[in-house]
C-alpha cells in the first residue's frame, strides 16, 4: 500500500504554515516598525490583531462557500490575496495604512481552515484524521517558528520591507504546486487505485457512504442549535486566546524582559514552537490509535482536549521563573496544550459530524469562535501591559479562559451533530 495522500497532508501542512508565517512577521518586525512610526503598545496590539478582525468576520461566510465553490479554487485564491497583500505590506507609510493590509490579508486568510477541513474528510480515513488534523494545525507552530527566524534574519540583514516582500513571494510559489497537483481523490490520476478505494471506503469509518448520496449541507441556524457545535466553539475560543497572545506577544515579552536582540528573540521565539509540533503530533496519534471507532464518534477525543487545556493553564509559571531555559520550558508546555488542544477540537468536529458536507461548515463556526477571542487576545494584553506594567495579568486572564475551556469540551460536546436532512434516496 502506497500512501501518496501524505503529500496532500504536506500541502495543507504547508500552507498553514505560510499562513502564520505572515501572521507572525509583524511581531517580529515589530521593534524597527514601532521605532519607524512611533507606534505605542496599545497602537501595536490594535495592529497585532487587525487581520483578525476581517478574518473573523469571513470565516463563516467563506466557509458556507466551500461547497458551492470547491476547495482548490477557495485554498488557491486565498493564498493568493493573502500573499499579495503580504509583499504590499513593504509599501506602507505608516499605522493606517499597514492596519489596511492587514484587513486585506485577514480577510483571504479565512479560506484556509474551512477549506482544509474538507480536504482532511475527503482525503484520509477516520482513523488517520486525527493526526492529519494536528499536522495541519501544527502549522500553526511550525509556521511562527519557521517565521520567527526567517523574518528575524531579513529584518537583521535588510530591512523589514524587504522581509514583507521575501514572504509573499514564498506564498505564490506554494500557489503554483497546490494549482498543479491538488484534486479530489476521485479525480486525480497521481492516486494509485488501491490507495484510491482505501479513502473512499474508509473516511466516514463504519458508515461508509458516496459523497453524491450524503445529505445537502446543514443550515447555520440548525447548526448553532446543537449543544456539541457550542462546546466546540467555546473551546475553539478559550485556547485560542492563549496561543494568540503567544503569537502576537511573544517577540515583544522576551525583549523587553530578557533585553534581547531581534536575531536573538528570533531564535528563542522558533524553540517552543518547533518542540511543541512534534509533541502535539505525538499526542494526536496518541488519540488516534487509543480510540476505537466508536470511540471516536461518540466524541471521546474530548478528554484529551480537556487535558491538554488544563496542561495550557502552567502559563501562570511564565513570570515567576528565573532562568531562561525555564521561561523557554514553560513556554513550550503551554503552547503544546493550546495549539494541540486546537487541533484535536477541529478534528472533534469531525468525528462528531455525521454528514461530510457540514465539516466545512462547522470548523468555520468554530474558527470563528476562536478567532474572535484571539482578535480580543493581543488588545487587551497591549492595554493590560500598558497600564500594569508587567504581563502576569495578561497571563492570568488566559489561564481562567483554559479552565473554561476545559469544562466546555467535557460538558457540551459530547453527542454526535446529526444532518438536518435525511440523504436522498439514489
Amino acid at each position: 500500500m502506497t500512501y501518496r495522500r501524505a503529500w496532500i497532508a504536506l500541502l495543507i501542512f504547508t500552507a498553514v504554515i505560510i499562513n502564520y508565517i505572515d501572521r507572525i512577521a509583524l511581531s517580529v518586525a515589530s521593534k524597527p516598525i514601532a521605532a519607524e512610526f512611533g507606534l505605542s503598545p496599545i497602537q501595536m496590539g490594535y495592529l497585532f490583531s487587525g487581520f483578525l478582525w476581517t478574518y473573523v468576520i469571513c470565516l463563516i461566510p467563506l466557509g458556507l462557500l466551500v461547497e458551492r465553490i470547491g476547495a482548490k479554487q477557495m485554498v488557491g485564491g486565498g493564498i493568493a490575496i493573502w500573499s499579495a497583500a503580504t509583499a504590499l505590506t513593504a509599501a506602507t507609510t505608516g499605522l493606517y495604512s499597514i492596519f489596511a493590509a492587514r484587513l486585506v490579508m485577514g480577510a483571504s486568510e479565512a479560506t484556509t481552515f474551512p477549506a482544509c477541513g474538507r480536504v482532511i474528510r475527503d482525503w484520509f480515513p477516520e482513523k488517520e484524521r486525527g493526526l492529519v488534523t494536528t499536522l495541519f494545525n501544527g502549522g500553526s507552530s511550525a509556521g511562527p517558528a519557521l517565521g520567527a527566524i526567517l523574518v528575524a534574519a531579513l529584518v537583521s540583514t535588510f530591512d523589514w520591507r524587504t522581509a514583507f516582500v521575501v514572504l509573499g513571494v514564498i506564498g505564490f510559489v506554494w500557489l503554483a504546486f497546490w494549482w498543479t497537483w491538488y484534486g479530489t481523490p476521485e479525480k486525480v490520476s497521481w492516486l494509485p487505485d488501491a490507495e484510491r478505494q482505501k479513502i473512499l471506503a474508509e473516511r466516514n469509518g463504519e458508515s461508509a457512504s458516496d459523497a453524491a448520496n450524503d445529505p445537502a449541507p446543514s443550515s447555520l441556524g440548525y447548526l448553532l442549535s446543537q449543544a456539541s457545535v457550542w462546546g466546540l466553539i467555546i473551546t475553539q475560543a478559550c485556547l485560542v486566546y492563549t496561543a494568540y497572545l503567544f503569537l502576537t506577544w511573544l517577540p515583544t515579552y522576551l525583549q523587553s524582559t530578557r533585553e534581547l536582540s531581534t536575531m536573538n528573540t528570533g531564535y528563542l521565539t522558533a524553540i517552543p514552537y518547533l518542540v511543541t509540533m512534534v509533541l502535539g503530533l505525538i499526542i494526536a496519534r496518541i488519540s488516534d490509535r487509543s480510540l476505537s471507532s466508536e470511540g471516536i464518534r461518540a466524541g471521546r477525543r474530548r478528554y484529551f482536549i480537556a487535558a491538554m487545556a488544563l496542561l495550557a493553564t502552567t502559563i501562570l509559571l511564565a513570570p515567576v521563573v528565573g532562568e531562561l531555559w525555564q521561561l523557554l520550558a514553560v513556554l513550550t508546555v503551554v503552547l503544546t496544550g493550546c495549539t494541540t488542544g486546537a487541533g484535536l477540537n477541529f478534528t472533534l468536529a469531525s468525528d462528531l459530524l455525521r454528514n461530510p458536507r457540514d465539516v466545512s461548515r462547522v470548523i468555520a463556526i468554530t474558527a470563528f469562535g476562536g478567532n474572535s477571542f484571539g482578535l480580543i487576545a493581543p488588545i487587551i494584553t497591549g492595554y493590560v501591559v500598558s497600564g500594569t506594567g508587567g504581563y502576569s495579568w495578561a497571563f492570568r486572564i488566559a489561564a481562567a479562559l483554559l479552565v473554561c475551556g476545559a469544562i466546555a469540551t467535557l460538558t457540551l460536546a459530547r453527542k454526535p451533530i446529526v444532518p438536518q436532512h435525511a440523504p436522498v434516496a439514489a
